[in-house]
């Protein structure tokens, strides 16, 4: 028994030692180490490595709903201007990835924002949007001026040792709309531009940029009386022969339609610290023209002039614009945690987009309306081209405005905000375009002159120097943290600084002829409307 214990133990052994052999023999397969997503503290809340890298990134975006009512005087009018409510569906997507050098910290962002936008109800379909190329319209019966769809790389700019260069927010802005649903307030904010920026700080708290930035995203038009809307070009009159008594009797057209020729320069000193912030602003930019059309001479009131004079050398010069913009922002935590207010106040000449004179929803045209229906559209040309004389004409602008946020408790805020402003065009600008033109167009056009001194160019809403105030306030609840559902109505009125205009809704088309003849028409001297928006955004 003993004997054949012995022989078993002895041959489960042999067996052991023989597949230990072998398994010594077969080569070893190492584990792939497991890389886990590790958080970024250097940066603030939400910041990763992007695995394998020294990268840190954070994703961020937001989904918003904005429905709005303004009401409209014009609801038989074509397109979309008799409509009375529009909604936005937005959405925006934020990548931030950073990463730490021996310069400092290298930042990439980008933001994209996508949106449905319907009717033209006090900017909820932004024709300026469309007319740089961010949006395009329906074209059906019932969406023709209705329904657009609006794509924006509104942010994607990289950040090293003191250089911005990219698609960023200009850094002449300092308030930029920021407690405001609509944008209503007279300001300098045009969301994003391209630009190449240096910003250097010194002292405690100071600093200093230097930021060239792109032109085409500051321009709002040398007034052209005679462009077309959807034309590449914007041709307005030069006298280029007068008669014996010093009258023109014969006009060429110039293209003015702007080319990129310089950078708009902006320079920006601010100072930082615990109570807030303060900013002065500057910006130069140029403003030209192209070349004389061809074949494009005319007298007013006549056609088939020839013989046009040799005039390659009255081609008009460039001029320049300019706007100064001061502002602070004072924190009020003793009123309330969070407590801010806003001061701004811009000055400029053919710069109104520096200085914030526009429309929400009316930029980048010679005119354009807050409100929708309008029984006047404002002038808002950053120039005119001088018909008697060839020259640049720089209109003058300025606006001032203050917001205050307040919160009421951790869960609901208020802000307060109003603006004011007023535009003015050069001396005898209307007098000479009235010299051009005579008593051609009608007010279905909205750009009758008439001849100076008649009733018709007393009427005429060409080139009137006008006024616009602004004034509003929202409410907001948060009932959780990055939910914000709230409530705006903002109240806006457009006036002439003098005189009165004709009503472009309550007549028919009446033209420079019938109102010399002495017809009965509406005038007005002002407009005025509010809106009203409510809003259900999340942010993450």
């Amino acid at each position: 028994m003993k004997l054949l214990k012995s022989s078993l133990l002895g041959t489960a052994a042999a067996f052991a030692s023989v597949a230990g052999a072998h398994a010594a023999d077969l080569p070893v397969k190492k584990a792939v180490p497991i890389e886990y997503v590790r958080v970024c503290s250097a940066y603030g809340a939400g910041f990763f490595y992007i695995p394998g890298t020294d990268t840190c990134i954070r994703l961020s975006g937001r989904a918003r709903l904005d429905i709005g009512y303004q009401p409209t005087s014009a609801r038989s009018a074509a397109g979309s201007q008799g409509d009375t409510t529009g909604y936005i569906a937005l959405a925006r997507i934020n990548v931030d990835a950073r990463t730490q050098t021996a310069y400092g910290t290298l930042r990439a962002f980008t933001r994209i924002q996508f949106a449905s936008r319907t009717s033209a109800t006090g900017g909820l379909r932004s024709g300026t949007q469309e007319r740089i190329g961010s949006a395009f319209g329906a074209t059906g019966q019932d969406q023709f001026g209705r329904d657009q769809q609006f794509v924006n790389t509104d942010k994607a700019f990289i950040q090293f040792a003191g250089l911005t260069a990219g698609r960023a927010s200009s850094f002449f802005d300092f308030y930029a709309h920021d407690f405001e649903f609509a944008g209503a307030t007279l300001n300098s904010d045009v969301q994003s531009t391209n630009l190449l920026a240096y910003s250097a700080k010194f002292g405690e708290g100071f600093s200093a940029t230097i930021s060239l930035e792109d032109p085409t995203f500051r321009r709002n038009t040398i007034y052209s009386q005679t462009y077309a809307s959807g034309t590449a070009a914007a041709p307005s009159p030069v006298a280029v022969a007068f008669n014996a008594a010093g009258a023109p009797i014969l006009f060429q057209n110039v293209d003015v339609a702007q080319r990129n020729r310089m950078p708009d320069f902006v320079g920006v000193l601010r100072y930082d610290a615990a109570w807030g912030s303060a900013q002065l602003s500057g910006a130069v930019k140029e403003l030209n023209t192209g070349n004389y059309i061809n074949n494009s001479g005319f007298l007013p009131g006549a056609s088939g002039a020839a013989g046009l004079p040799n005039i390659a050398a009255a081609i008009p010069s460039s001029e320049y614009g300019w706007a100064v913009q001061g502002g602070v922002k004072i924190n009020t935590p003793f009123i309330a945690p969070g407590d801010t207010l806003y001061l701004q106040g811009a000055y400029g000449e053919g710069a109104t987009l520096y200085t914030g004179y526009s429309s929400y929803n009316g930029s980048y045209t010679s005119r354009a309306s807050t409100i929708n229906g309008a029984a006047f559209d404002p002038y808002m040309s950053d120039a005119t081209l001088n018909p008697l004389t060839g020259k640049l004409e720089t209109s003058t602008s300025f606006t001032v405005v203050g917001s205050f946020l307040h919160y009421w408790s951790p869960e609901w805020r208020s802000a307060v905000f109003g603006s004011y402003g007023e535009m003015s065009f050069a001396k005898g600008a209307r007098e000479a375009n009235a010299a051009a033109f005579g008593n051609l167009g009608t007010t279905a056009q909205n750009n009758f002159t008439g001849v100076v001194g008649s009733r018709a160019f007393s009427l005429s809403p060409t080139l009137r120097d006008t006024y616009q105030i602004v004034a509003g306030a929202s409410l907001i609840w948060s009932p959780v943290k990055d939910l914000d559902i709230g409530l705006e109505g903002f109240y806006t009125k457009v006036g002439l600084q003098s005189g009165r205009v004709v009503d472009q809704y309550k007549n028919g088309a009446i033209s420079a002829a019938n109102l010399n003849a002495g017809a009965a028409v509406k005038t007005v001297d002002a407009a005025d409307t509010f809106q009203i928006r409510a809003r259900v955004q999340r942010d993450f």
